[in-house]
């Protein structure tokens, strides 16, 4: 049993994780070079400066890609080490770094996947009011423009924005992540208003100026929610669940996702943030819902849903020593079959998973490798899953792995190694792991290698 013939397997990473040079050829700062010097605010007061040095060393990342067997590599691009503050000035060395990047992975018949914002806005913008500037949409679609008229020759695979339940939520309304701020609804949804326009005319711009053919997505987390059984009615009350905004929330699927698709804000988003919306402009949503190649999403784990005694779904509680990652998240394979699943239902568009992986203390072993036999059974257990999406009908079209390097995990520095690639961060020395060789067998075999059946883990709470 294998994947489609023309399925896409890839590896992911983002340029504050890895790339360092944080003050080198005329980069400018973002909101997490800033966060990162807040006493208190990342673990151990680790930062992004060095990182992985990937900015230094890229030609020797991008081999090791090619070594372990990626077919695609899914990059983010630092905003402001091209336009150093925000707007305005180009800084022609930060382009030709992501120039030479770019022809690396194309030499060594990678093809580049490029995510044009993840997280690390520019610190100048910010300073200017940032998502809430009524003008910040327009920075993002000039920023667009800069980065597609230099790399769309070779670029032809595009997404907008990574995560914006992640950088408006944890940033701005739970101020775990960058800027760090708590802010109240109103401004939440204003600034949240603000970058799906910011995606909408960058979606425009890449359709208007690109110099070859081109697939655009954007890559929201995929908030999953699946059924403790396979009754009808479990079935619908994790659906209900997946596409639900009961209460004010903002890790949720409906309220970033149905304007970009649909044009229009969820009903009951509307009513449970009736007090807080912002006024939206008589061509906002058809500014936002852009014509979308596929839908890109994030999944790690996920919560089982069934239906109460009255109907009424509810989340089924887990049991004591249930598997769990480092990150404290739940090993929830299924999450790979209802996720893409539930958003392709509901949306219509082709899914690829953009990440999906472990965090592990791995560590060099006497014999000098690294063994990481759990991030072999996690990734087994989900792409097994995701197969079973697949031969059931369900449209996946490609699985980037996260991460291929160990790298700086926002605010649990680098704590968290998330890499199929060990980095010793004192000496930037890398090591293929065990689950990299893991993964090269994968790809050569497009996933036949993989053992049939099931793979879920048992979760004695379910009924």
């Amino acid at each position: 049993m294998s994947f489609p013939k023309d399925f896409v397997w890839g590896g992911a990473a983002a340029s504050y994780q890895i790339e360092g040079a944080f003050d080198t050829d005329g980069r400018g700062l973002s909101v997490w070079d800033m966060l990162c010097r807040k006493q208190g605010a990342i673990f151990g007061g680790h930062t992004g400066d060095v990182a992985c040095d990937h900015y230094h060393r890229y030609r020797e990342d991008v081999a090791l890609m090619r070594q372990v067997g990626l077919r695609a590599y899914r990059l983010s691009l630092s905003w402001s080490r091209i336009l150093p503050s925000g707007t305005g000035r180009v800084n022609e060395k930060g382009l030709a770094f992501y120039d030479a990047l770019i022809d690396a992975l194309l030499e060594a018949d990678i093809t580049p996947w490029v995510t044009l914002f993840h997280w690390d806005y520019p610190y100048d913008l910010y300073c200017r009011g940032g998502w809430l500037h009524p003008d910040s949409p327009d920075w993002f679609a000039d920023y667009t423009q800069v980065v597609v008229d230099r790399l769309s020759d070779r670029v032809q695979h595009w997404m907008t924005q990574n995560e914006p339940q992640c950088f408006i939520g944890m940033g701005h309304r739970d101020g775990v992540h960058a800027p760090g701020l708590k802010m109240g609804w109103d401004d939440v949804l204003l600034m949240t208003h603000h970058s799906l326009l910011a995606h909408g005319k960058s979606v425009q711009v890449i359709r208007a100026r690109a110099k070859t053919s081109s697939k655009v997505g954007a890559v929201p987390v995929g908030v999953t929610f699946m059924p403790a059984t396979n009754t009808p009615a479990d079935i619908e009350a994790a659906r209900q669940t997946m596409f639900g905004l009961p209460v004010p929330d903002t890790w949720n699927n409906t309220w970033y996702a149905d304007p970009m698709i649909f044009g229009h804000y969820p009903e009951d988003g509307l009513r449970t943030y009736a007090r807080h919306l912002p006024s939206i402009g008589a061509n906002d949503m058809a500014t936002i819902a852009q014509p979308l190649d596929f839908y890109g999403c994030n999944i790690y784990h996920g919560e089982y849903v069934r239906a109460g005694a009255n109907g009424a779904p509810e989340v089924v509680t887990t049991h004591p020593g249930h598997a769990m990652t480092p990150m404290k998240w739940w090993v929830r394979p299924e999450a790979l079959y209802w996720g893409p699943r539930y958003l392709h239902e509901r949306y219509k568009l082709p899914v690829i998973i953009m990440e999906n992986g472990l965090a592990n203390n791995d560590w060099v072993s006497v014999d000098g490798a690294v063994h990481d036999p759990q991030r072999i059974d996690f990734t087994t257990r989900y792409l097994v899953s995701l197969r079973s999406a697949i031969d059931d009908g369900v449209p996946v079209q490609g699985y980037f792995h996260w991460s291929i390097l160990d790298n700086f995990e926002w605010a649990e520095g680098y704590s968290q190694r998330f890499g199929m690639i060990y980095v010793d961060f004192r000496t930037q020395q890398r090591i293929l792991k065990d689950s990299a060789h893991w993964y090269r067998e994968v790809i050569q075999t497009n996933g036949a290698n993989l053992p049939p059946g099931h793979t879920a883990l048992p979760d004695i709470n379910r009924p």
